[in-house]
């Protein structure tokens, strides 16, 4: 296996570190106004960068990815700073020189270079007698000249030998030389044709050739590596003999053995220099002074050119002989052979084409400041927006526009109501079940039972709401009514609050109830006057007899008679039939196609919505930022990436608006034939008598939906009328129950008065006798008090005490009401007025209450509440007021028109009465027997006014009217009621009223007779 030819590789640059993180921070805070701490992560990230591109990196695979990456972010990051300065040191690759320029641009070159460094170290590495290998070699030597290029024509002002144009375009045409030379190896190895593989070394030679008169310029500057200038002497006659001798074999092929010959000697004569050049460069070659050379460039290089220069001469020898004995050819001279065409088979890849592959851009990686978008790049992309969105504005239009030309060209044939008519009239023209399924629905879910309990139901809770607030308007008149006939009983002694004004908020509430009842009674009538206007259709509709017959009552017949809808003849003729099913089929695959291609438009406008909203162009722009005015030509080239999608769209509009005529067409045809056939008229007269059926249950079910929605809504209405009604009905029960309870107590204390005031003392002599004689019993008393108190009891002057009530006193149990109202006369006269009774009442220290009497305690055993009067020692005691007392004013004036003197220690309540005596309860007795029987009434009986604890009461009730008056006495009772005398109501006991009628003649009498003690 003959060696391959050595290749000449780029010396790399070196470099230093540079400070990326103070440069770019200061020109965010300025140029962006955002602070610099928010990408510094992004600094360092570029830092480590450039460290491992052009100072970790070798000239591999792996180091030309990390300046791929490097350079990348040296792009996106000179669209953001252009004009960012940052000192950047590197040394030149041939003279080793150190140069440092700020400008971003002289650092892009330096990155290129070595980016071109490396191409041609991985090109010159390959083993080109693998065909991969050689691929790679071809590739890399041509991307290598490409970025040469690149630094020439954009980088003009070059500050170092490297990068000066002279020595890039040097080494520009060593690297398309060298990959010349890689495809003739291809050529060869693939056994092209002599005349190609002729051409193809014409090409080689004549690079390597002006090369070698390039190389003279730079020998004395010690730019480039002897080695270099030897090697490319070499290869220059080397390619030329190559050829001379492919050309050769091409003419003795050709027939032309002259030129052939001839070409031969040439060939053999350049091989010879190219022999003695090799032997040269094996001379004085030294592997570690040209790192840039493989190892055994002079061994290979010698031997090649051995080869090719024995071989050369066996050609040639043979062909000599061949046209001495044979071919007899005149041998042209050498300038008058033809030159041989040279074949350009190895150009320069530009960076751009390298940049643009999706390798290298995965390579490169996100922009590093990605979230920093410069104001113009954010104006671009705005204007790309509103360019995308008038697209899409344009396209939802025709769509919008479609979908409703459809809609009204369908709606205008009339071709979706009446295809199901023709689509029924063929598929159910023999039907035997003429019942319609909207029919057979309606009986399923109809439910007749159910209607009926809700009403019983409804009723039952609108009477029991209705008992109820009745019931609790019967309780508050009766207690108003009870209330008002204890005012008019004890007339001033009744001091409850009329019951009106307490009751005004819940009477409001009463009649508003019974307002919603009346009216949602009125609701109720309504509900059942609908459900029984459609209860025998709705009947008829959940019959069972339906499933068999669907009948109907004709127009022109009498009630009751029925006209089966199977009866009319529906036969057609089956050829009509076949017709208007091909029609009616044609019509439904016509309609069909029609909702496909809306479908699929909405679809690709979907597709096209969501296409847009992905589209991202700020990358773009941002590269094409330094570009003026190229946003134009930009967004062009950009929107067509959406055209595809606009012309699914217009194509899918065309197809719709040609199937609608074609279903115009089809519907037209389809109406003629049913206007002729006998079949169709006939089907349209069942069907039109069969929707007069199907209208009649139609309004049925409509009004049994109307009854069950408003017997659903009664129901509910009356659950929660009926919590408030008993809601009110506690409140009332309540209310009631205190002011009876309330009642109780002030009828107690009002009879307990009334007592006192019919037993007051009077001018008689044996109340004057008696008067003295408690006078002495009282003067044996102690009463631990300095009042001189014994005056008082003997004054003769003073009016008789009462008498003490029976034993048999309970303070719960009133008297008959008709002590006060039934007598037609007034009450006796009050006694003489006394200097004890004529000072104002005042608050005095004697720690004793107001002086009326206590409110009636809990039901008890009657006891004489005297019985210890005089067998405890403290008299003040026993008449203190233990119980609670009614809320009455100190200040409140007297009945008498005086208030109690304030040095008065005992009330009138003080005075202690004499035991009771048994001989005249008897007798008082017997006088209220006598009286009860005269004095039944039917508003006042005494089972109406009976005690609380539904005792009897113990208080006799007066002696009957029409009974011997004052004057069987013989003297009437003083008269002590004064002018202008207050009548409002006082705790005291009232004194006993003017004798102006018989009931007063009639109470003095039973004074006389029961009131003394003793008698």
């Amino acid at each position: 296996m003959a060696p391959q030819s050595p290749t000449i590789s780029i010396p790399k640059k070196t470099t230093e570190e540079v400070d990326w993180t103070t440069p770019i921070q200061s020109l965010i805070a300025q140029s962006y106004g955002e602070r610099p701490d928010n990408y510094a992560q992004e600094c360092v990230n570029l830092q480590k960068c450039r460290q491992d591109a052009v100072r970790g990196a070798g000239s591999d695979m792996t180091g030309r990815d990390l300046l791929y990456k490097y350079f990348g972010q040296l792009e996106l990051l000179e669209l953001r700073f252009s004009e960012i300065r940052v000192p950047f040191p590197w040394h030149d690759a041939f003279t080793n020189k150190l140069t440092t320029q700020t400008s971003l641009a002289f650092e892009k070159a330096s990155i290129i270079f070595q980016i071109a460094s490396t191409h041609s170290s991985i090109a010159s590495a390959q083993n080109r007698s693998d065909p991969e290998g050689l691929k790679r070699a071809f590739h890399y030597f041509r991307t290598c000249a490409g970025m040469l290029t690149y630094i020439n024509d954009n980088f003009l002002h070059a500050p170092s030998t490297d990068l000066s144009r002279e020595v890039v375009k040097f080494l520009v045409g060593i690297m398309l030389a060298q990959a010349t030379e890689v495809f003739f190896d291809k050529c060869v190895d693939e056994k092209k044709g002599n005349a190609l593989v002729a051409k193809v070394a014409a090409q080689a030679a004549f690079l390597y050739g002006g090369l070698n008169e390039e190389v003279k310029e730079f020998m004395g500057k010690g730019i480039f590596d002897r080695n270099w200038v030897t090697l490319i002497q070499v290869k220059a006659k080397y390619f030329t003999s190559l050829m001379h001798h492919y050309r050769a074999l091409a003419d003795d092929t050709a027939g032309r053995h002259g030129d052939a010959l001839v070409r031969f000697q040439i060939a053999e004569t350049n091989a010879k220099e190219a022999n003695r050049s090799a032997n040269t460069l094996t001379s004085y070659f030294v592997t570690g002074l040209s790192p840039t050379l493989p190892s055994d460039a002079a061994s290979s290089m010698l031997e090649l050119t051995k080869t090719h220069l024995a071989l050369c001469t066996e050609r040639k020898t043979t062909a000599q002989k061949d046209n001495d004995l044979i071919y007899n050819a005149v041998l042209p001279s050498e300038s008058t052979l033809p030159a041989v065409d040279k074949l350009s088979v190895a150009t320069a890849i530009p960076i751009q084409e390298v940049y643009g592959t999706p390798d290298v851009q995965k390579t490169i990686g996100p922009d590093l400041f990605a979230r920093l978008i410069p104001l113009s790049v954010h104006e671009g992309a705005s204007v790309y927006s509103e360019e995308k969105a008038k697209l899409v504005r344009g396209e939802v239009e025709k769509a919008d526009i479609a979908d409703e030309e459809v809609k009204a060209s369908l709606v205008s044939i009339g071709v979706k109501e009446g295809l199901g008519r023709f689509r029924e009239m063929v598929e159910n023209m023999d039907d035997i079940d003429p019942v319609p399924p909207i029919v057979r629905k309606w009986k399923e879910e109809i439910d007749i039972g159910e209607i009926e309990r809700q009403l019983r139901e409804l009723e039952r809770l609108r009477e029991g709401v209705r008992g109820e607030l009745e019931g609790v308007k019967g309780e508050l008149e009766v207690e108003s009514r009870e209330c008002e006939m204890m005012r008019v009983k004890y007339e001033h002694l009744w001091t409850q609050e009329p019951s009106a004004p307490l009751t005004k908020s819940l009477r409001q509430d009463l009649k508003s109830h019974l307002s919603a009842l009346e009216q949602a009674y009125s609701s109720d009538r309504q509900v059942v006057a609908l459900w029984e206007s459609v209860r025998g259709d709705i009947g008829i509709l959940c019959s069972d007899s339906i499933d068999g017959l669907f009948v109907m009552k004709g127009s022109g017949e009498s009630a009751g008679v029925v006209k089966d809808l199977l009866d009319a003849d529906v036969g057609g003729d089956e050829e009509e039939r076949k017709r208007i099913a091909d029609v009616v089929k044609e019509i439904d695959e016509r309609l069909g196609r029609i909702n496909k291609l809306g479908r699929e438009r909405n679809e690709t406008l979907k597709d096209l919505k969501e296409k847009v909203q992905s589209d991202d162009v700020s990358h773009i722009l941002l590269l094409n930022r330094r570009g003026q005015s190229v946003d134009s030509s930009l967004f062009a080239a950009e929107l067509e990436k959406f055209r595809p999608y606009q012309q699914r769209i217009a194509l899918s509009v065309a197809s719709q608006q040609s199937t609608i005529q074609e279903v115009a067409t089809l519907w037209k045809g389809l109406k003629d034939v049913a206007s002729r056939g006998a079949g169709a008229k006939k089907w349209e007269e069942r069907e039109r008598k069969k929707m007069e059926v199907v209208k009649r249950f139609a309004r049925a079910r409509d009004g049994w939906m109307e009854v069950k929605e408003g017997l659903a809504k009664g129901l509910q209405f009356y659950r929660d009328l009926s919590d408030l009604s008993n809601s009110l009905r506690r409140s009332i029960t309540s209310f009631i129950t205190g002011r009876k309870v309330e009642r109780d107590g002030l009828i107690a204390n009002a009879d307990t008065q009334q007592r006192l005031a019919a037993i007051s003392p009077s001018r008689s002599p044996n109340l004057s006798s008696r008067g003295q004689d408690l006078d002495g019993v009282m003067s044996k008393l102690s009463l631990g008090t300095s009042t001189p108190t014994g005056s008082r009891w003997s004054d003769p002057s003073r009016p008789p005490l009462p008498p003490p009530p029976p034993p048999q006193l309970s303070y719960s149990n009133p008297l008959p009401p008709s002590s006060q109202n039934s007598s037609p006369y007034p009450p006796p006269p009050p006694p003489p007025r006394q200097s004890s009774y004529s000072s104002p009442v005042q608050p005095t220290s004697t720690g004793y209450s107001s002086p009326s009497l206590p409110p009636p305690p809990p039901p008890a055993p009657p006891r004489d509440p005297y019985a210890s009067l005089f067998s405890t020692p403290g008299l003040s005691n026993q008449f203190s007021l233990d119980s609670p007392q009614p809320s009455v004013p100190q200040s409140q004036p007297s009945q008498y028109g005086h208030s109690q003197p304030q040095q008065s220690q005992y009330s009138y309540q003080s005075y202690p009465p004499p035991p009771p005596q048994p001989p005249r309860q008897q007798t008082l007795n017997t006088g209220a027997s006598s009286w009860m029987q005269q004095q039944q009434s039917p508003l006042y009986r005494q089972d109406q006014v009976s005690s609380p604890s539904g005792q009897q009461s113990p208080y006799p009730p007066p002696p009957p009217s029409g009974g011997p008056g004052y004057g069987s006495y013989g003297q009437q009772p003083p008269q002590f009621q004064q002018p202008g005398q207050n009548q409002m109501y006082q705790p005291y006991p009232p004194p006993p009223p003017q004798p102006q009628n018989t009931q007063s003649s009639q109470n003095q009498q039973a004074w006389g007779q029961y009131g003394g003690y003793g008698r």
